[in-house]
């Protein structure tokens, strides 16, 4: 009895040591049901493994810092570490980083900011006594994070989440990432305040700091929502244009098979009445690279390239070929929308990889480059082939991707070097670069 009787006046007391020991826990369970609610907000696909990293990564950071740099300090470290755990762990942008980070946070202070005013004005308990008693902690830890777990399961079962549109403009991404910066730095400073002078300040003016917080963060959310859209919008404008002028190359192509057909149906039948089979099988392979192309502009189509931004790099460099007289031969069996890696990234790698073939193919007699994007799901890959016909045998596969190193003239050598920069960086990418007597090939693997 008088030991329930020790452990009982050691809980209802001030006692820092225990208090420490229930913020551990507690910490775990703040950054797993944070992490939980940014997922299903914005949506993110990441494996279970990437999950318990950042969880078990994100923690201890949390309670190394509040351990050296105290408990105010540490809250700015947090926002640092916070970020860059997103960014790097989960892989994402720095904008869709930023909103993962103040998205549960405003949860949070808004709940703490409740919580602390309901002690100090209708209970009349300072939150800095209430929270040194470790009964009072632990009920304070399980009364915030339980309303943060509900706060997750309402936006689950509802399946509340956000779009945000990848392929922003440099200028458009930099005035988001700013404006949500800033929302951090103010939501951070106004919860120091508020809690420093909650004691002091009127009922009202506190309530009123809490609604401008949340007025702000909705003017930012609606901000961003209309930003979106216009983005999208001003994309969509330049796939048309770029898809209005496949239309056009591919109507021209079936006019001029529809009024050749009689010509093309009278000559092979000319072959099967002389029985000629090798002039039959010569005639089919030259029908065939005409039909050929037309297949390709039928898959330059914003439906089959379920990406803005690829599909609008696609027909550029498409027709670019075309003005040169490159013969392309495209196979997109690929969902752009299970991607797995950075749609900004994987744009550069494929702008480099085709402008390479572009310049090469277009010095050679033969002219042709063979594009096929598909899915391999037998070695849990997405793979990118471009083939190009080349003149130059002796380039050498190993040093082409040197600093500096380009076989063509008055280039600087600094694209392969940028793709290799980028593969440096993923782990789950590879760039296998082979030659034979008449192709170059460049294949991209992205692993999942």
């Amino acid at each position: 009895m008088e030991i329930l009787n020790n452990f009982w006046n050691t809980f209802i007391h001030e006692n820092y040591f225990i208090v420490e020991l229930i913020g551990i826990p507690a910490t775990f369970a703040e950054v797993l049901i944070t992490m939980l609610i940014f997922i299903q907000l914005f949506k993110i696909d990441i494996s279970k493994e990437r999950k318990i990293i950042y969880v078990v990564v994100f923690a201890s950071l949390s309670l190394l810092s509040r351990f050296i740099l105290g408990d105010f300090y540490s809250v700015f470290f947090n926002l640092i570490a916070y970020f860059l755990c997103v960014k790097f762990i989960f892989k994402q942008t720095s904008l869709k980083s930023i909103l993962c980070l103040i998205s549960p946070y405003l949860f949070l202070v808004i709940l703490e900011f409740i919580y602390n005013n309901f002690l100090n004005n209708i209970l009349g308990i300072k939150p800095s006594y209430f929270i040194n008693i470790p009964i009072f902690k632990s009920l304070y830890v399980f009364t915030i994070y339980s309303c943060l777990l509900l706060i997750y399961l309402i936006l689950k079962k509802y399946n509340i989440s956000f779009h945000i549109f990848n392929q922003f403009s440099k200028k458009t991404n930099t005035i988001l990432v700013i404006n949500a910066f800033i929302g951090i730095v103010v939501i951070t400073l106004q919860s120091c305040l508020s809690s420093f002078y909650s004691t002091n300040l009127p009922v009202p003016i506190l309530f009123l700091n809490l609604l401008t917080l949340i007025a702000y963060f909705f003017i930012s959310i609606y901000t961003f929502i209309k930003s979106s859209k216009l983005e999208i919008t001003t994309q969509e404008l330049k796939n048309s244009e770029e898809y209005n002028k496949t239309l056009t190359i591919l109507h021209d192509s079936v006019r001029a098979f529809k009024h050749d057909f009689d010509n093309i149906v009278t000559t092979i039948g000319g072959y099967v009445k002389t029985n000629d089979i090798e002039g039959l099988k010569k005639y089919y392979f030259q029908l065939e690279n005409d039909c050929k192309q037309t297949n390709n502009l039928y898959s330059l189509t914003p439906t089959i390239i379920n990406n803005p931004g690829v599909y609008n790099l696609l027909t550029r460099k498409y027709h670019k070929a075309d003005e040169k007289n490159i013969k392309i031969n495209l196979t997109f069996l690929l969902d752009l929308n299970k991607l797995n890696m950075q749609i900004y990234e994987f744009t550069r790698i494929l702008g480099i990889l085709l402008d390479n073939a572009i310049e090469a193919s277009s010095e050679c007699i033969e002219k042709i480059i063979n594009i096929v994007f598909r899915n391999d799901e037998k070695n849990s890959r997405q793979i990118v082939l471009i083939e190009n016909t080349y003149n130059n045998k002796n380039v050498n596969i190993d040093k082409i991707f040197e600093k500096g190193i380009s076989g063509k003239e008055n280039h600087t050598g600094l694209g392969l070097w940028e793709v290799r920069q980028i593969l440096n960086k993923n782990n789950n990418l590879n760039l296998h670069t082979n030659k034979s007597k008449d192709l170059f090939t460049q294949q991209l693997e992205i692993y999942y």
